[in-house]
């Protein structure tokens, strides 16, 4: 019986399906969170489509508790999210930064209730945020806003009084580009060496859910690549 338990929110897209192998090929309990299964995961929660917030973190938190019951996991990966672009003369700003508040916040705000509620003492919640949040970001303003909302998050949770569980630590991760395949598809003639990998990350996800160079509570961690070598650096 697997010891260690791994909630993945997003466990459907490319990094999510990631992290499940790894987990996975480390012996670990692993459970999706997404719109769709992943066969591999020992547990599904399919998350309903709905245009309320409230009855969508209602559902999923919901099904989580039931699926656990009095279990703690260990860690709960937020890797949900997606991209899209528009400035504010876009005929799609409205519809792109509704998307991308959805994608991002809600699917983070809800990982923070199940960290407060499941998450074991000293466990960790990661975050995904995007380095390009850091400063303006006027072809894509949905994503920014959406994205820079995470790394608010993130540093309320490591916050006096947040709800996290004793000794747990909320981190964000704020990748420029990872290396998927839809971004390859979209993006073929760039310089994928200065693209991070999906590998790298899981790794460094499984590091920090077992206490290996985990970063401070409310870090915002960059992920910088260059020649295909990567290096974590917290935003300062």
């Amino acid at each position: 019986m697997a010891t260690n338990r791994v909630i993945v929110y997003g466990g459907r897209g490319a990094l999510g399906s990631k992290c499940i192998q790894h987990f996975k090929s480390k012996g670990w309990w692993v459970a999706n969170i997404d719109m769709a299964a992943n066969e591999e995961a020992n547990e599904n929660v399919i998350v309903k489509l709905t245009e309320s917030f409230s009855e969508q973190a209602g559902q999923v938190t919901g099904d989580v508790a039931q699926m656990l019951g009095e279990q703690k996991v260990d860690a709960i990966l937020c890797v949900a999210g997606g991209w899209a672009g528009g400035n504010c003369s876009s005929k799609d700003l409205y519809k792109n930064t509704d998307l991308m508040w959805k994608q991002s916040v809600w699917t983070s705000t809800i990982s923070s209730h199940l960290a407060a509620l499941h998450l074991k003492a000293g466990g960790v919640l990661t975050l995904a945020g995007a380095k390009a949040a850091l400063s303006g970001t006027g072809g894509m303003v949905g994503y920014g806003m959406a994205k820079a909302a995470v790394h608010q998050l993130c540093q309320s949770l490591a916050a006096k009084n947040s709800g996290m569980p004793s000794g747990a630590a909320a981190v964000a991760i704020l990748p420029v580009t990872l290396d998927t395949p839809m971004n390859r598809k979209f993006m073929p003639d760039a310089d994928f060496s200065s693209w991070t990998t999906l590998e790298y990350v899981a790794e460094m996800f499984f590091n920090w859910s077992t206490g290996v160079n985990r970063p401070a509570s409310g870090s915002l961690i960059q992920l910088l690549t260059s020649g295909g070598e990567t290096q974590a650096v917290a935003t300062q």
